[in-house]
């Protein structure tokens, strides 16, 4: 069942698309200001685009995974500048922020406190730090940074200064210290700790891009892999594939679960490994195939994907249920109080998933050029199309929300609409619909 929120969307929305069709929508959408990225003059993004009245969700900070996201959808339609500056806020971020790191490689802060690790939601103006009690133990988070940044070094579009590739250097230190491979982080989600493996997956992914830079004499600038950082460790390609393959090893005994700790932390299916196979393609095909079936079986609901079964973020009611302050507090030490809040079922669907798996499907499509492919990539890209607001939707109409929960029994968008990262993977999902259709 296709469920559209907008009837205007009626007029674009196709069964069988051509090229032109694809061209007509984003003229359309640009022209509603649906894809509208707000930016920070430093080039950072907030993670949604608020009101004075939403403030209190936070939502108007900086997150790494969020703007990682965010530039990496630019430089796939074409505005790499973009891309290009928010990442070098980034590191600039990090530069700034390196003792975070430096304290954990030397054993002199406790890799248990989560504050005391490097933080990933910050003050986008300032590049400082904020105050509040946050789950920052969140390895996903700095493998994405790790990757992209490497990844562009690699596609010649960032030339990296002595400093730049110290501070790259410090990554894998890090992830050593706190054994990635079997340490309890809050992942995308920012919940519970335990060992997952979608944030095994995206460090993997980092390492992987770090180790074609520093070993290729054509991208790493003058940087010797055995150079020794702090008179100390030499991160050289043997000590990064060591790091992988302790990676690898978790990945393949928990693959395609999420997490196989004990329950409550035990998770089969989790919407963030369908990253692992786009953008990061960091699994091999078969296990891809299964982590999507799995998504699609498991998760898929009609106004969009749960992010995990028994997911109680914006729990059916969430606003009569929660003050405004606590909606999006840290629920990471203990979240039995709001799963109390669910009742089997209710679970939030979520906007940001659909054109991920549109995407999937269209490079599956591309490779193959198997019609059912391109099927499947036009029905996860209406279906995202589908979720745009209409226009009694308080936060504008043909905006991208975050999700869509229960209220009074009728699926309605939340606060933290429009958010960018569900922006991003729509227009991500159109450009590679426009490519399937000219290839």
């Amino acid at each position: 069942m296709l469920i559209v929120h907008h009837p205007k969307m009626l007029n674009f929305i196709r069964s069988d698309y051509e090229a032109k069709d694809i061209r007509q929508l984003i003229e359309f959408l640009d022209a509603q200001q649906t894809f509208h990225f707000p930016t920070l003059d430093n080039g950072l993004f907030p993670a949604a685009l608020l009101n004075t009245e939403r403030e209190y969700s936070g939502y108007s900070n900086v997150w790494v995974r969020d703007n990682i996201f965010i530039a990496y959808s630019h430089s796939v339609w074409g505005q790499i500048e973009v891309a290009l500056k928010a990442v070098h806020a980034l590191m600039s971020y990090f530069q700034h922020h390196r003792g975070r790191f430096t304290r954990i490689i030397e054993a002199k802060a406790d890799v248990n406190n989560v504050m005391e690790r490097p933080h990933i939601r910050f003050d986008g103006l300032t590049l400082g730090e904020l105050e509040q009690t946050w789950a920052h133990a969140q390895n996903d988070a700095l493998g994405y940074f790790l990757w992209f940044y490497c990844k562009l070094i690699a596609q010649g579009l960032i030339k990296p200064q002595p400093d730049d590739l110290t501070m790259l250097a410090i990554f894998p230190l890090y992830f050593e210290a706190i054994r990635y491979w079997e340490d309890e982080d809050s992942g995308h989600w920012e919940e519970t700790r335990k060992i997952e493996a979608s944030s095994i997956g995206v460090v993997v992914a980092g390492l992987k891009q770090l180790k074609q830079v520093l070993t290729d004499p054509a991208l790493s600038y003058g940087f010797q892999p055995n150079d020794r950082w702090n008179g100390k460790r030499g991160v050289t390609p043997e000590f990064i594939d060591k790091l992988i393959a302790k990676g690898m090893a978790s990945l393949t005994h928990t693959l395609p679960a999420e997490c196989i700790q004990t329950p409550p932390k035990n998770r089969r299916y989790d919407a963030a490994l369908l990253f692992l196979i786009y953008p990061l393609q960091a699994v091999e095909e078969a296990m891809a195939d299964q982590i999507l079936a799995d998504v699609i079986t498991h998760l898929q609901g009609d106004y969009g994907v749960k992010r995990y079964l028994g997911d109680s973020f914006w729990a059916a009611d969430y606003t009569q249920k929660l003050a405004p302050e606590t909606r999006t507090a840290d629920f990471s030490d203990d979240i039995s109080a709001r799963d109390a809040l669910l009742k089997e079922g209710e679970e939030a669907q979520w906007c940001i998933f659909d054109p991920i798996i549109s995407v999937i499907y269209g490079l599956k499509f591309q490779k193959t050029r198997r019609g059912e492919f391109l099927d499947q990539q036009i029905l996860y890209l209406n279906r995202s199309l589908g979720q745009l607001t209409d226009k009694d939707c308080p936060f504008g109409e043909f905006k991208c929300p975050e999700l869509y929960y229960l209220q009074e029994g009728r699926y309605t968008p939340n606060e933290a609409t429009p958010l960018l990262w569900t922006e991003a993977n729509l227009r991500v999902a159109l450009t590679v619909m426009e490519q399937s259709l000219i290839a």
